[in-house]
């Protein structure tokens, strides 16, 4: 049965616990994935919804051993990376009309590799050089191993992080993204509070959240920062010169699992146990960053964010028994959307036009 026609027959949505929901904004829309379900919704230039919906297991759920500490960590960033480029390219394909798309030639797979490498050469490559550089400028002769030259190093890498965002947040289409980003958020705490998913419910909520993505990446250079300054000196005690650069060099790069490991070990307690109370003061260097990345979105915005939970927390309570459409299912607004749902507590998915 497709998902259409189980909407459409009525077919209820059975009881079970609220599942954990993270997103990431898209081109004109936002990526939600729960458990068991993942779904994205992009708002098109006529203003109707295009939705890509469908079951979804993570790593995690289909081999026990990434859920172990330290390889969950790893397989959460590789799979958040796989799952946000091919929503990326989804809300790209809806911003394009049909001739566009079928004239399309982009390849998704060298995409992804060349950002990859861009992100390596701008936050790995290019801090550990000015920190090399500023260290001949004013005559400082530390060692590659030494704790000061990695945290220099770290310290180049937060500063061109933040140029990074100021920088692309000025650019229109970037910053409508931010605003879908503040969107899911909003989204999310409302979910969490246990809120009705109104416009109006949603849009008191903050656009900053402990689990966030720009949160993670903080987190990732403050321990990178600790993790360079130990394993340098234990593994490279002799690095010195160009070849030590190198050397250096790639020893951050080998040493990324275990950071986005550690990283992401960390945000799950901060996000715990550090939300309320003094403790709370822990988050603000992420929330800081957050300010860049998140701005207020508009009520259309906040429309797509709750299209796209309410997609997937249906397809998690449904799973495998409902087949999902192979072609995006497309609405001519939010408040068709909204009316076909069942009067029921979790969401269910309206019938497509």
């Amino acid at each position: 049965m497709s998902a259409t026609s189980a909407l459409a027959s009525g077919k209820p949505v059975p009881s079970a616990r609220k599942p954990y929901i993270g997103g990431q904004a898209v081109l004109e829309g936002v990526m939600m994935r729960a458990p068991g379900g993942l779904s994205v919704a992009v708002r098109r230039p006529d203003g109707t919804i295009a939705l890509r919906e469908g079951p979804h297991r993570g790593l995690a759920g289909r081999m026990p051993l990434f859920r172990l500490v330290g390889l969950r960590g790893v397989a959460s960033l590789v799979e958040s990376l796989k799952l946000g480029f091919g929503a990326l390219k989804f809300s790209a394909d809806q911003q394009m009309t049909e001739e566009e798309r079928a004239s399309d030639t982009g390849s998704g797979a060298a995409s992804m590799w060349l950002s990859t490498l861009f992100a390596l050469a701008l936050f790995i490559a290019l801090p550990q050089g000015l920190a090399g550089g500023l260290g001949k400028l004013f005559g400082i002769h530390w060692g590659l191993t030494d704790a000061s030259f990695h945290f220099v190093i770290g310290g180049f890498k937060l500063l061109i992080f933040l140029a990074y965002l100021l920088a692309i947040r000025r650019v229109p289409e970037i910053r409508r993204v931010f605003q879908y980003h503040g969107a899911e958020h909003k989204t999310i705490h409302a979910y969490e509070a246990e809120l009705p998913l109104t416009v109006e419910n949603v849009r008191i909520q903050s656009t900053l959240h402990p689990r966030c993505g720009t949160t993670f990446l903080v987190m990732v250079v403050v321990v990178s920062i600790v993790a360079g300054a130990i394993a340098a000196p234990l593994l490279l005690p002799n690095a010195a010169g160009v070849l030590g650069q190198v050397s250096i060099l790639a020893l951050r790069v080998a040493l990324l699992p275990l950071i986005a490991a550690l990283s992401f070990e960390l945000q799950r307690l901060s996000a715990r146990f550090f939300t309320r109370g003094p403790l709370r003061i822990f988050l603000w260097p992420g929330f800081l960053f957050q300010k860049i990345t998140t701005a207020e979105p508009d009520d259309a915005q906040i429309e797509i964010a709750i299209t796209a939970l309410k997609a997937a927390e249906w397809r998690d309570l449904q799973a495998d028994s409902v087949s999902a459409d192979d072609q995006p299912l497309v609405f001519p607004s939010f408040e068709g959307f909204v009316d076909a749902l069942p009067e029921l507590r979790g969401a269910a998915l309206p019938e497509s036009t």
